[in-house]
């Protein structure tokens, strides 16, 4: 998968609540499909499904434990979005740094009153 091809995945995998969900409680730990349902509303299906997802954007990784298929969070794909998102971060503050040199220029030339 490409760089860009993985962003897309990345993102698309985040904009769902559910799946963040799923990955803030796998941040504390593996957990089978089960426990992942347990706080949700819905089906075992449909969070197999959300876990689908998040697999195939590089999210998790599934294993084998005897009967259980715990999962876990993969740190690298959310790593490479956080630093596409930190580019643009810098971008805006040094464009805030500049609007704030150019207020403290314009302070610095209005009179002073009297109070």
């Amino acid at each position: 998968m490409s760089y860009e091809q993985q962003l897309d995945a990345t993102f698309s995998a985040l904009a769902d609540p559910t799946r963040r969900a799923i990955l803030a409680r796998l941040a504390t730990g593996e957990a089978s499909v089960q426990e992942l349902a347990e706080p949700f509303a819905i089906s075992q299906p449909a969070i197999s499904k959300h876990l689908k997802v998040l697999e195939r954007a590089g999210l998790i990784r599934r294993g084998r434990d005897a009967q259980r298929r715990p999962a876990r969070i993969e740190a690298k794909p959310l790593q490479e979005a956080n630093m596409w998102i930190e580019r643009y971060r810098a971008l805006w503050e040094a464009n805030y740094a500049r609007l704030d040199s150019l207020l403290d220029e314009l302070k610095a030339q209005q009179p002073k009153t009297k109070d």
